[in-house]
């Protein structure tokens, strides 16, 4: 069981025990479960790390993402020259189909648009893109369409689930009609509801996942 006060201090650990961390300022407030991360970070790697680590903190139901990127006076690049190193990036990687992406750059902040058929593909197009120079943030709208058009298979999704150490799988139930897949009951953790979801989406044939994962935890006025 935690309070608040037990909540901030832990993530406030977990940030500063990142090694890209160790000297940023970020702010946390936590409120029943809610960690609300505020402050100025001089790389969008930083922001995402600083989110990814109080996501993995036991208690953390939702993570309120207020950090601004700046970059010193002297590292400024137009969005052009951004973009050009974004459609190389995505070019030299090997997991991300480059050809199917289309990229917008605006004030720094990249949008990544197109159809490809593995989320896997996705995901490696944002941290693809995510640690040059000159980004202060990614927004990822690629969408899903399998080549595969079988049934998703439910009983894989499930044993998938049930052998991820970190997940309880009793707890989750699974739904699929089609080519979507729906997940609910409850999880003790954010890391443990994109764990599962991120099971669900490996499955052949899998165009959609709604995670409806609801995190449960403890909460005590005292420690």
């Amino acid at each position: 069981m935690k309070n608040n006060e037990t909540l901030q201090k832990n993530v406030q650990d977990a940030i500063k025990w990142e090694p890209l961390l160790h000297a940023a300022e970020i702010g946390v407030i936590a409120n029943d479960g809610i960690v609300t991360l505020t402050g100025i970070v001089d790389s969008y790697a930083k922001k995402s790390e600083a989110e990814d680590a109080a996501k993995k903190v036991a208690g953390v139901k939702a993570v309120v993402e207020r950090i601004e990127v700046k970059y010193l006076g002297s590292i400024h690049k137009e969005d052009e020259e951004i973009a050009r190193e974004v459609l190389n990036a995505l070019k030299w990687n090997w997991q991300v189909p480059g050809e199917k992406i289309t990229v917008k750059v605006e004030d720094g902040w990249i949008t990544l648009t197109g159809t490809i058929n593995w989320n896997y593909q996705k995901d490696a197009a944002k941290n693809a893109v995510k640690n040059l120079l000159g980004v202060k943030g990614v927004t990822n709208n690629i969408t899903i369409e399998s080549e595969i058009h079988d049934a998703v298979e439910k009983k894989q999704i499930e044993s998938a689930i049930d052998r991820n150490w970190s997940i309880n799988a009793q707890d989750i139930q699974v739904k699929v009609s089609g080519n979507r897949v729906t997940l609910t009951g409850t999880v003790n953790s954010i890391y443990q509801k994109d764990e599962a979801q991120r099971m669900a989406w490996n499955a052949p044939g899998v165009w959609f996942v709604d995670n409806e994962l609801e995190i449960e935890y403890d909460y005590s006025l005292v420690d």
